[in-house]
């Protein structure tokens, strides 16, 4: 495999040196850094069982090997490596798997650990999306998931692959991480905490993710990692999980400011050790219970893991003083909602009571009911779906609400591959089969595409623009 030209600067290598535990070789970190990253991805159970994955994909040839501590994360090696981005599949595209490293998805094992079922969680810094749509599959799609991003660009990324995978139960913020303990004190079952780091664990990725490197740097970093898992600690209820992880190897960005919080809240606040996480976990073992995961261990990139649980209430912090505005939602009446149901249902769109209907205007979503608590209390960017606009025919379906919640069996009409593709591009389809409705959810491999009107011999296409690909698409399947 080829080698890595990855730049050290010699200030860290003296830290790593310092900070690694006796059993590990600083030799086989330094190989390990040099060596390109291994690709992987996580099944998203959300749309299909993981049996049922490895069956759909058997004709590739791909060779998934299981990751230890997510069983549905597997490592992938291909022979059409070149020829096809995994993006570009059709399993990809329909939202059967996220392309997702292998250490990011320990945070999330962390969360849910020992049977932890909460209807209530925070993601702090969630794009991509990667963690969000992990913790919503482990979730199955109910309770509410608040998915914060201080990063304008990024929550855009962040909605597209939220709706791919078919999510329903997500409430998408766009804040400092560090108001949410004034804005939203002892609200959240469990918090992920993933915190912006000098991402020293990263190199495999980026050769030169440390060209911009300090010890001044990463002491200022902590300082604002402390202040996160400060507001973190106090928008957790008692009882309640708290993960801090980073994808940096420091000791100032990890094991300190975990300690910090401790010294804080000494009362409050106790470590779940993490030795029982995995078969393996222990070769990444600190003394104090978290995983300071070197990249040589298990040949990922380089991550750090803990996990507290707040025994019990602390001192709230002031009250915030801005103001949140008038919430423009307000809950359908139900004979209305009935109606809508019964009209959704026709086209195959379906929900549970984990989900209620709001209004806005012309526009009709469906809100997590876990999530009516929260309202008023901060700005929210979007919640939960998007269902459909009325106008004065009916309702216009919205795209998002057909990829997670279309029931296929009866009103759902399989595409070839060829059509499927023309969809993809953005283009009508001229369907070998005539379906037998106006409205139909498109389908390919029985997994719903999008919503298309017929119109004649032709199904006029209602992908959303934003998401039409150009290019190769799909793969050769060797059956």
């Amino acid at each position: 495999m080829a080698q890595n030209s990855v730049f050290f600067p010699d200030e860290f290598l003296t830290q790593m040196r310092e900070a690694m535990p006796a059993h590990l070789s600083f030799d086989d970190f330094l190989d390990a850094c040099q060596r390109p990253l291994r690709r992987s991805l996580r099944v998203n159970t959300l749309k299909i069982t993981v049996d049922d994955f490895l069956t759909l994909v058997a004709p590739y040839g791909w060779q998934l090997t299981p990751v230890p501590w997510c069983a549905e994360g597997f490592w992938i090696e291909r022979d059409d490596d070149e020829a096809l981005p995994l993006g570009s599949t059709a399993e990809h595209l329909s939202g059967l798997f996220y392309i997702q490293e292998a250490s990011s998805m320990l945070p999330v094992a962390a969360l849910f650990a020992d049977g932890m079922q909460p209807d209530r969680v925070m993601d702090v810094a969630a794009a991509p999306g990667s963690k969000t749509t992990q913790i919503a599959a482990r979730m199955n799609n109910r309770g509410m998931l608040l998915a914060n991003e201080f990063s304008a660009s990024r929550v855009k990324v962040l909605h597209a692959n939220i709706s791919r995978c078919g999510i329903a139960n997500t409430a998408l913020t766009h804040f400092d991480g560090r108001v949410f303990g004034a804005a939203l004190p002892e609200c959240f079952d469990a918090i992920l905490l993933d915190a912006p780091c000098s991402g020293e664990g990263v190199v495999r990725k980026d050769p030169d993710a440390l060209k911009n490197w300090s010890y001044a740097s990463n002491l200022d970093i902590a300082a604002t990692q402390r202040e996160l898992i400060d507001s973190a600690f106090h928008a957790l209820r008692p009882g309640g999980t708290l993960v801090y992880s980073t994808c940096t190897l420091n000791r100032d960005e990890n094991e300190s400011v975990v300690a910090w919080l401790l010294a804080r809240y000494p009362e409050a606040a106790e470590i779940m050790p993490l030795g029982e996480l995995f078969p393996s976990a222990s070769q990444a073992l600190t003394p104090e219970g978290f995983l300071h995961v070197f990249p040589q261990i298990y040949d990922c990139e380089g991550f750090f893991v803990a996990r507290l649980r707040k025994t019990s209430a602390i001192e709230p912090l002031p009250a915030p003083g801005y103001k949140v505005g008038k919430f423009p939602f307000f809950p359908m009446k139900t004979r209305e909602s009935a109606e809508v149901a019964s009209a959704a249902r026709k086209v195959g769109i379906e929900w549970d009571e984990s989900l209620a209907l709001w209004q806005r205007d012309k526009e009709i979503w469906l809100f997590p009911t876990e999530i009516e608590p929260l309202l008023g209390k901060v700005r929210f960017s979007r919640i939960g779906l998007k269902l459909a606009e009325t106008h004065n025919k009916g309702f216009r379906w919205q795209h998002e609400a057909v990829i997670a919640l279309g029931k296929t069996e009866s009103l759902g009409h399989e595409l070839t591959q060829d059509e499927a593709q023309e969809w993809y591009r953005g283009r009508d389809v001229y369907p070998q089969q005539i379906p037998a409705h106006d409205d139909v959810i498109v389908t390919f491999q029985g997994f719903p595409l999008g919503l298309a009107k017929r119109i004649n011999s032709r199904l006029k296409n209602s992908y959303p623009r934003e998401l039409v690909r150009d290019g190769k698409l799909f793969g050769n399947r060797s059956e």
